[in-house]
């Protein structure tokens, strides 16, 4: 296990987050994959990296991870189904569902295969579909999600989930809930948040993810993941923030000894959101581990 030093822990500054968001390389574009059309955002020229949100988020809580990579890949950060831009079909919200799309993307992109970053349900995402489309995936990031993840924190999260189903009645309102539920979220962190994740509707803002959609979502993630992890054979970093709150220290201790093979980088200091609240370690975890 490697472990970052503390004192390397910091936020970037406001400025710096919000600049890297607002790249003016950055495009945003559908892409129909013949079962679901998704949502993206793209950045750069070389291999392909793909990220994958966390559940109600969208892809561009990624925007400074794809800045620092766009320089050597081709980075796209997508809206998963149900989540942002993307079609809200209204069932298919299990590990499976999400694994197909994943590398029906890759293949409509005929770019593969792929490194692929996911946080927490893309970290699910990410993992399974390594484990089924292993001539799809090259390698991947599994930040903050693993196998025996327990049952109180998944009745936790459910709840969470569930009371975001709101409409809002300005972006000062948004802001003030986010600031809320991500406490530990720099304020440019929030800020992405805001403005990428809600439409307006009558009487204020509503997010963008389909309430219908996220409850099926936090559902699925209860399923097993031992087998996809037990599986997979493609080479998985595994990150996890060190005050993290949805994976254990115990979760995390079963998860390396059924695959005592797999690096694990714990960062302290960060919680759930591990490359919102610490984007610069995390770009340099990602990187050791693809050029290692």
């Amino acid at each position: 296990m490697i472990q970052l030093v503390p004192r390397e822990l910091k936020k970037l500054r406001n400025s710096d987050v919000l600049s890297q968001a607002r790249s003016e390389h950055s495009i945003v574009r559908r892409i129909d994959t013949g079962r679901i059309a998704l949502n993206v955002r793209e950045q750069g020229q070389g291999p392909l990296i793909m990220f994958f949100h966390g559940i109600t988020s969208n892809s561009a809580v990624f925007a400074p991870l794809m800045e620092g990579l766009s320089d050597r890949f081709r980075t796209i950060a997508v809206d998963q189904r149900g989540h942002g831009l993307s079609d809200k079909p209204d069932a298919g919200y299990e590990a499976a569902d999400f694994a197909e799309d994943i590398a029906a993307l890759i293949r409509t992109l005929d770019a593969g295969p792929a490194i692929l970053v996911g946080h927490s349900l893309g970290c699910r995402n990410s993992v399974t579909a390594a484990a089924l489309y292993p001539d799809l995936v090259r390698s991947v990031v599994g930040i903050d999600f693993t196998p025996y993840i327990e049952t109180e924190v998944f009745d936790a999260l459910e709840s969470r989930v569930n009371a975001g189903d709101q409409v809002f009645a300005d972006v000062d309102a948004v802001k003030a809930y986010l600031a809320g539920r991500y406490v530990n979220l720099p304020e440019a962190a929030i800020e992405i948040r805001a403005a990428s994740g809600y439409r307006p509707v009558e009487g204020g803002l509503r997010p963008l993810a389909s309430p219908a959609a996220m409850s099926q979502t936090a559902k699925g993630l209860r399923a097993d993941l031992v087998p996809a992890f037990r599986d997979v054979s493609r080479p998985v970093l595994i990150m996890r923030g060190g005050e993290s709150k949805l994976v254990s220290s115990d979760a995390l201790a079963k998860t390396s000894r059924l695959r005592p093979d797999l690096p694990v980088v714990v960062v302290p200091g960060a919680d759930h959101y591990v490359n919102e609240v610490a984007p610069e370690l995390t770009l340099r975890a990602i990187t050791n581990f693809i050029d290692a």
